[in-house]
């Protein structure tokens, strides 16, 4: 499916003194993987955290579902089954594995309530959430707290998945790991939002394309057209896929 399930319409952000979003379109189709560009500093980790209200819009409209989400709060726009993994990852360090899968499981008040069945498919897509599941998560390599930052935002089914630069610092055999693992989400049909400095990453796993300049969304399209499009890529981002 190609209609819209997440669309921003003309979204500034505005950071203290700093006008940061200068009117942002961008529409993330239903069932794809959406890959959002550019060099740093652009706006697009605000882009992100202004989606899940963390920080508020100052003009535009956020739409999920048809439904106006501008103006709620980060609970209310996670309790729409978005789910939202932040560049740091947001582990709690001193929680073990299970802990921390606990906390993002709302349905559940113990990790014997948990939805076994989709535990197992987590488990499959990172073994490293199973094989540390007793260990402290501040303990895990890099890698292993990117798969548990992933894991935890999806021990629930999401309908949208958001994820700001999931290979950074990885080492490539875990980015295939992470590559594999998204490819099978996009199967069971979570929507994906990812923002992505690596660009093979991004020509991999993306259907579509968003690449960001000054605050704005300068270019949308099909990924494998803009993959194809060595002049394009080399304006916009200043390198070739």
């Amino acid at each position: 499916m190609s209609d819209a399930l997440l669309t921003l319409e003309g979204v500034h952000t505005h950071i203290g003194a700093y006008h940061i979003l200068h009117g942002v379109d961008l529409v993330v189709p239903r069932g794809q993987l959406t890959m959002l560009l550019g060099r740093n500093g652009v706006g697009k980790t605000t882009t992100l955290r202004t989606i899940m209200g963390l920080w508020p819009a100052s003009k535009g409209r956020i739409r999920f579902n048809g439904q106006d989400i501008t103006r709620l709060s980060t609970p209310q726009i996670a309790c729409l089954n978005i789910a939202y993994v932040p560049e740091n990852m947001g582990i709690f360090s001193d929680l073990t594995v299970r802990e921390n899968m606990l906390l993002a499981a709302r349905t559940a008040k113990r990790a014997e309530q948990m939805d076994d069945k989709r535990l197992q498919w987590i488990f499959q897509l990172f073994p490293a959430v199973e094989k540390f599941w007793n260990h402290p998560a501040g303990k895990l390599s890099g890698g292993q707290k990117q798969m548990l930052a992933v894991a935890r935002a999806i021990v629930e089914p999401r309908e949208l998945l958001i994820v700001d630069e999931p290979s950074k610092g990885l080492a490539p055999a875990i980015i295939n790991n992470m590559i594999d693992a998204f490819e099978q989400l996009k199967a069971s049909g979570v929507t994906i939002l990812l923002v992505e400095q690596n660009i093979n990453f991004a020509k991999r796993l993306g259907d579509t394309v968003a690449v960001m300049e000054n605050g704005v969304v300068v270019h949308a399209g099909a990924m494998q057209a803009f993959a194809q499009d060595e002049s394009l890529q080399t304006s916009l981002l200043g390198l070739a896929l």
